[in-house]
């Protein structure tokens, strides 16, 4: 077999497009790694003709399935018009629809599951090869950012999600692999690593029996290039508190965290198997704010869950607004075949109701995130320039994750700045916060802060 290690005279073009979460994406960059050496890697909006397409899906809700299956049937139309030559289709729809998909659209070429790269590079016509475990094709090279994978599966068993059967148990990722991919994308240039996996608090637990992210983060730290470092997709229940003496001491972590509670409520969170109740979650949120001076919080929640009436739902957004989540996303509850929820609860809040229930969480959240930017105008804050965009520097602070929070926007001034503003892309520097609107800021430079 292909070892993938000789270059043909003509390589073959591959280009994959990945659907959903940030996980999936990490998994495209090393599976692309494995088969550089063998393909041109086409961009994934290029439409040049190509030997092998690609789809990694998502099939965690509704939404996400139907965007991947529609994605799939596109490159199949791709394919019959001869613009495509082999169509391969894998992450997490394929999984979990693994023995149905292929007799409902049989004109891809091959289906493969989430939780194993390998048969992808076989069917690729590669083998796997370990020295490039750590080494990634990212999709955005320029980004001085990059998600960093620390685990893989999940051991919770929340009622209403689909992962642990998609994604398979919690695996963490040895301490000493993370370190070696992070050296490696600080030698690329990135300088923010964002640390991400289904459940970030649970690391370690599997390897090395004990919470290890406050260990995984201070060893992440000592890399030189690495300026932030900020963390995703906590689990509340069990939150390990040296997290928060890493975030409230150490100067390279983002005093920013990402922490889906999906609900505050004790007879959802208990129907939800969240294994916390109202009084401890806000118990969490009142000892991270004390422990974390000017913390930034990101939750998630759902809206609609079984067992949510009225008095629950109230009880929600009462929350809410006395919580003043700096961020926060919502959705209404889907039913998803093969939960917990599927099996034992009917979806028995209307459709209509979720929505309503949406719509007046959510504006209360833009009341909240408004306030919240409006309080920022006159403060100065260290920014990471991401790109330039028209002369204007598209940036973040510590408080601002990329794709999923606002930004802070800087017009390019030659006169204190420099001629060029690409040269400023990549560098941190300080700005006074002048304006601001629900989501995103505009700022005025001070001076360089590398």
């Amino acid at each position: 077999m292909n070892s993938c290690s000789s270059v043909d005279r003509r390589r073959p073009g591959i280009r994959v497009i990945t659907l959903g979460c940030s996980k999936n994406l990490v998994d495209t960059e090393h599976l692309l790694a494995q088969v550089k050496d063998r393909f041109e890697i086409f961009p994934e909006d290029d439409e040049r003709p190509v030997d092998y397409l690609l789809i990694n899906t998502c099939g965690f809700i509704g939404d996400a399935k139907e965007e991947s299956i529609q994605a799939i049937l596109e490159a199949v139309e791709l394919k019959k018009a001869g613009k495509v030559g082999t169509l391969l289709v894998f992450g997490c729809l394929s999984q979990r629809y693994l023995s149905e998909m292929p007799d409902l659209i049989p004109e891809v070429d091959g289906w493969y599951g989430a939780r194993d790269l390998a048969p992808v590079v076989r069917a690729l016509g590669c083998r796997m090869k370990p020295r490039l475990v750590n080494d990634r094709v990212r999709k955005e090279n320029s980004l001085p950012y990059a998600y960093l994978k620390i685990s893989e599966g999940c051991d919770r068993r929340c009622s209403y999600c689909a992962i642990p059967f998609i994604r398979g148990p919690h695996r963490s990722v040895p301490m000493e692999d993370i370190i070696a991919e992070a050296r490696s994308l600080a030698a690329g240039g990135v300088r923010e690593l964002i640390l991400i996996a289904q459940d970030t608090t649970y690391y370690g637990l599997d390897l090395y029996r004990r919470r290890a992210l406050a260990e995984l983060i201070g060893k992440l730290s000592e890399i030189e290039e690495i300026r932030r470092i900020r963390i995703h997709y906590s689990y509340p229940a069990d939150f390990p508190e040296d997290v928060l003496d890493q975030m409230a001491n150490n100067p390279k972590v983002c005093r920013y965290l990402d922490i889906p509670l999906q609900h505050v409520s004790d007879k959802v969170l208990d129907m939800m198997h969240r294994n916390v109740d109202g009084a401890w979650t806000r118990e969490l949120i009142r000892r991270m704010r004390e422990r974390v001076p000017g913390i930034v919080l990101r939750t998630t929640m759902i809206v609609g869950h079984p067992g949510e009436g009225e008095s629950e739902f109230n009880e929600l957004v009462d929350f809410v607004k006395d919580a003043h989540f700096e961020r926060l996303g919502a959705f209404a509850y889907s039913e998803e075949e093969g939960t917990y929820d599927a099996a034992h609860f009917p979806d028995s809040v209307p459709e209509d109701v979720k929505k309503e229930r949406l719509d007046i969480l959510m504006n209360e959240q833009s009341r909240i995130s408004s306030a919240y930017n409006e309080s920022r105008i006159g403060t100065e804050v260290v920014v990471l320039a991401d790109y330039v965009n028209d002369g204007i520097l598209v940036c973040r602070s510590e408080y601002e994750s990329p794709e999923v929070d606002g930004e802070i926007l800087v017009k390019h001034d030659p006169a204190t700045m420099g001629e060029s503003a690409d040269s400023l892309a990549g560098h941190f520097f300080k700005v006074r916060i002048t304006e601001a609107d629900e989501y995103d800021l505009v700022g005025e430079f001070i001076s360089l802060a590398d």
